[in-house]
């Protein structure tokens, strides 16, 4: 949370076009926001139905997702969902240390966009991001553009 991963991944869509974008957050965005086995499993549903939907149409050449996957579980089971035939699936995590996210984080509750609790659980997260069998991006120090201009490069 908070590393910049929705705003590179906007930045990164122009870059790829033709291409679709989806956030998870968007199929988890409710008032008030509860984290339920039921919410849970209504979320992952959805996320892997608009996904499928976006895989199967001809119009996309790339297909975009970005959200909180601190676990490798979380991905492998959203992938086992989707239809990949003819997919090339790459997956990476944007990494920050402790103080940059710190600082996004903060400046993101000062402008009434998080709460206070959301800095001590994305700290806590940063090691496991480690172990991922992920390609890895470091940002600190870079915009949003100048990350997607990197993973555009990875690509």
């Amino acid at each position: 949370m908070g590393v910049g991963k929705t705003t590179t991944c906007k930045a990164l869509k122009r870059r790829l076009a033709p291409c679709a974008f989806l956030d998870g957050d968007w199929c988890w965005d409710m008032e008030p926001f509860q984290v339920t086995w039921e919410t849970k499993a209504l979320v992952q549903e959805n996320i892997a139905f608009m996904l499928g939907q976006f895989l199967s149409c001809s119009a996309f050449e790339n297909v975009l997702f970005c959200w909180v996957l601190h676990q490798w579980e979380i991905t492998e089971a959203l992938l086992q969902r989707l239809p990949l035939e003819g997919v090339q699936v790459r997956t990476f995590s944007l990494m920050a240390r402790p103080e940059t996210l710190r600082a996004h984080l903060e400046k993101d509750v000062k402008a009434g966009l998080r709460t206070w609790d959301v800095v001590d659980r994305s700290l806590a997260r940063l090691p496991l991001y480690d172990a991922l069998p992920t390609e890895k991006l470091w940002v600190d120090g870079l915009t949003p553009e100048e990350t997607a201009e990197r993973l555009w490069k990875m690509l």
